[in-house]
Formats: structure tokens, C-alpha cells, sequence
């Protein structure tokens, strides 16, 4: 199946549309991992194993790997969901742009070395810093839009001379039209603007969005979904780390982000629409 077919499926297998995202930072590691040469690879994988049937993706994010050296680590560990949780898509939260000879390695990167099911791409130097990605048909391409963080109003609320029409508005617009030949976008919107994720949703129909910032960040989780969700009451990938990664520091700590996660997911669900429910 298609990343966009996995993803759909993961939604209504697992009744979710919490996203958990793999971060792992050594320091915060819960002692009994203290020192342990596979730590990393380890400890997402019982995040992972704890938390599979609560989720409709994971989101390894690819710098949290490569600081401590460990690609191979995240290599593992992709292979490690996609044997033992068959059917939950892996979004590799790479953020790459690049001109487009390099973007054809990015693309091979992410979805031959990785195996990832979708990637994270910022698409802002233009259609051929994407299109390499879109040679690989069935696998998602999400792209930046309108992003979580304090700066990215710098220039995503610039107006283009479009009728006033804002930055992310044009990239939504390009995802949905020119550059969605096979099916494969999918949109980055972060939770804590929920009024920009109401207008990406008007622009983009059912594509589905990718929203960080709930959890750590602080995003609204009744704002977010009212605001993103389809008439199906699904089309959101509602991504939490922190918040469920180091929801404990013991030795049982991948029960207690699986506890934190069982909370995410029913907070979520509590405003999906009638129709899904």
C-alpha cells in the first residue's frame, strides 16, 4: 500500500491520530540505560513496542540520531516497526532542501537507506528542490508550510502579490495542484496556529497534515483538531515527543509513555467528529 493508504488504515485500525516522535536525547535517558552501548536503538524501540496499537505513524527525527553517530540505530529501528508493527507508516523528520541533484540523494537517503514510508521536506527553494522525491511513487512527501516554531511568520505570513495571498497559502496551493501529481503530499502545520491550520484545510481538501507542537510545545489539542480534521474526523498526524518519550525515568519507563500516549490519543479523539466516533 501507499504511504497515504497505510496511513488511513493505521487511523481506523488503531482509532488514533497521534503521531509519536522518536527524539532521543542520551541525556534524559532513564538511568537503567545509563551507559549502554545501544541505548539509543534500545530505548525507541520499547517506546515503540509499548506504543505501537495506540498510534497511526511514528517520526523518527533524523538529527537525534546522527548527533550521537547512530545512524544505524535508526536503520534498526526502522526495520524493527516496519517487522513487528506492520501496517504503522515511519515519517523520517529530515526537513531536507536542497538543489535538485542534491535533493535526488536526500530522496535515496530517506527512502532506500532508511526504508522510511514518507519524509519531511522543505520546499521552499522551489519544484525542483522536491520533485526527486516524487519519483518514488507510494511514498509521502510532506512538506513545510506553516511550522510550529516562534520565527516561521518571518517569511511563511509573507504575501506574495497573489491577491494577498500569504507564503503558506502558496505552498498549500502548489502541494494540492502542480505538484501532487501521484497523490504522495501531505502538509506540515504546526498546532499552535490553529487558525492557519482551519485555512490550510480549506485549501487542501482531505490531503493530510502533519501538526507538530501538541505536548512540550503547547499546542491547543481541542483547537488543533476542530480545526484540521476532516469531515471524516481523521486527515490529522498529531505528532507529541517529549511529552510521551520522557513521560517516565525509571526502569518502567516505556509503560509510563504508553500511558502517556493512551492519554494523548483518548484527549484527541474527545473532539473528533460525530461521523468518525
Amino acid at each position: 500500500m501507499t504511504f497515504i493508504e497505510t496511513l488511513a488504515a493505521a487511523w481506523q485500525k488503531n482509532d488514533s491520530l497521534l503521531c509519536v516522535g522518536l527524539d532521543p536525547d542520551p541525556d534524559r535517558f532513564p538511568a537503567p540505560l545509563a551507559g549502554r552501548r545501544d541505548a539509543i536503538f534500545e530505548f525507541c524501540r520499547n517506546i515503540v513496542d509499548a506504543t505501537a496499537n495506540l498510534v497511526c505513524a511514528f517520526k523518527p527525527q533524523i538529527a537525534h540520531f546522527a548527533a550521537h553517530r547512530a545512524e544505524s540505530a535508526l536503520e534498526r529501528l526502522i526495520a524493527h516497526i516496519h517487522e513487528k508493527h506492520p501496517g504503522i507508516p515511519v515519517i523520517l523528520d529530515a526537513k531536507r532542501g536542497d538543489v535538485g541533484a542534491t535533493a535526488r540523494q536526500y530522496a535515496v537517503e530517506a527512502f532506500e537507506r532508511y526504508q522510511a514510508d514518507a519524509v519531511t521536506v522543505n520546499p521552499y527553494m522551489g519544484r525542483d528542490s522536491v520533485e526527486p522525491y516524487f519519483v518514488y511513487a507510494g511514498k509521502g512527501v510532506i512538506l513545510l508550510c506553516r511550522t510550529s516554531n516562534t520565527g516561521g511568520g518571518d517569511l511563511q505570513l509573507l504575501e506574495t502579490g497573489n491577491d494577498g495571498e500569504r507564503l503558506f497559502e502558496r505552498v498549500a496551493r502548489l502541494a494540492v495542484t502542480e505538484w501532487n501529481h501521484n497523490g504522495q503530499c501531505a502538509l506540515v502545520v504546526g498546532a499552535t496556529f490553529p487558525a492557519e491550520i482551519a485555512r490550510v484545510r480549506e485549501l487542501v481538501g482531505d490531503m493530510p497534515l502533519l501538526v507538530p507542537g501538541i505536548g512540550a510545545q503547547g499546542g491547543d489539542i481541542a483547537a488543533t483538531v476542530k480545526a484540521g480534521q476532516t469531515a471524516r474526523g481523521d486527515g490529522l498526524i498529531v505528532s507529541s515527543s517529549r511529552a510521551i518519550l520522557y513521560a517516565g525515568s525509571n526502569a518502567d519507563y516505556a509503560q509510563a509513555a504508553r500511558s502517556a500516549a493512551s492519554a494523548a490519543r483518548a484527549e484527541i479523539n474527545r473532539f473528533r467528529s460525530c461521523e468518525q466516533q
